[in-house]
């Protein structure tokens, strides 16, 4: 019965991720059950008007799934691995950084003497811990995000009193090119370390080398510099990171985590394309400009205009490619919807609600 498939449907999403596929298929075994019997005490399948009042007698999905709602923590169990996880990567990570900004400083002179090094040394664990305060609070807030959506959900405030089952959303259809949809612990990671990269992406104008590493030093000493169009982009790709973090969490807090809609594809791809254009049409294709033009122009000019000319005709070519793919993943995602097709939960090749 396509109705009851809706249902299971909607009740899986307001379930623990990792416990889903069985509480839904215990719960799809009872419930069919339970219809079986009805229909064999009357001697025939139920209309739609007796399955939508059969499942009104249930509770709504957001009941039923209460009743599997595992016991709450400031990280939860389920949470918690993805929480370890994140905290190696990120040690790791600022571990290696740390350690090539040291380098660099004690290449440059920066670090003069042993007491400096000695104090950059004894840096490291306060700035380990300070992340480790950041990936915690960013988890808490993950998890009280979802504690409040499920309280909302799950009865906690007083349920909806003319809940029917006719609102309950269509059947998702399956990703046609077979992958698995996006688990609960991807889409945790995901808000988590898009967190953790918007603080080091807002980090990287005031210290370039965690973006550079020893490069930065070659640049500082170059005779070129970006020129200022290029920090119109870097805007344009902080706020784009910023959405990105804002939808996520709003798909966590909506219990929209597992699949990534048309909408989103196309909203990121074509803002994507924003600040490679913004890049591609600066004004007379200058992106990098002398620091000191009075003096090393004669000296540096011929090498200045290639390079500007190699960096135009690359960001030509790479927003073709953008432009190309996001107009291929846009067909490839529109022959999926005509493909797939959504059927009505009451056809009217039949008068009752067998699927």
């Amino acid at each position: 019965m396509e109705l009851l498939d809706r249902y299971l449907q909607a009740v899986r999403k307001r379930l623990p991720w990792n416990r889903q596929d069985d509480i839904v298929a215990e719960l799809k075994v009872n419930l069919e059950s339970q219809l079986e019997e009805k229909e064999a005490a009357l001697g025939r399948p139920l209309t739609p008007l007796e399955a939508e009042s059969w499942l009104r007698q249930l509770g709504s999905p957001a009941q039923m799934a209460a009743r599997y709602m595992p016991q709450r923590y400031l990280i939860g169990p389920k949470l918690f691995p993805t929480y370890v996880y994140a905290l190696k990567v990120v040690f790791f990570w600022a571990l290696v950084t740390y350690s090539v900004v040291c380098a660099v400083q004690l290449a440059t002179g920066v670090l003069a003497n042993a007491s400096d090094v000695a104090l950059a040394l004894l840096r490291a664990p306060v700035i380990v811990m300070n992340l480790a305060a950041w990936v915690t609070l960013a988890f808490a807030i993950v998890e009280f995000a979802k504690r409040s959506s499920t309280a909302r959900k799950l009865g906690m405030v007083p349920p909806t009193p003319d809940w029917q089952p006719a609102t309950l959303p269509p059947l998702e259809m399956e990703l046609a090119t077979g992958k698995k949809r996006r688990s609960y612990a991807h889409a945790v990671a995901e808000v988590v370390f898009g967190f953790l990269f918007l603080i080091w992406f807002l980090l990287v104008p005031e210290f370039p080398y965690l973006m550079f590493g020893p490069g930065a030093w070659y640049l500082s000493a170059s005779p070129y510099q970006l020129a200022a169009v290029w920090m119109v982009a870097y805007w344009w790709l902080v706020g784009l990171n910023a959405m990105g973090l804002i939808w996520n969490i709003v798909q966590l807090m909506r219990g929209e985590w597992q699949n990534q809609g048309l909408t989103h594809h196309v909203v990121f791809k074509t803002a994507g394309l924003v600040p490679v254009l913004v890049l591609a049409m600066a004004r007379e294709r200058v992106l990098v400009v002398l620091r000191h033009p009075a003096i090393d122009q004669m000296r540096y000019g011929g090498s200045l205009d290639a390079i500007n000319q190699g960096l135009h005709k690359a960001l030509m070519i790479l927003t073709a490619l953008i432009v190309l793919q996001l107009l291929w993943d846009l067909g490839v995602k529109g022959l999926e919807l005509l493909r797939s097709g959504q059927t009505p939960s009451v056809g009217p090749r039949s008068k009752n609600v067998r699927g």
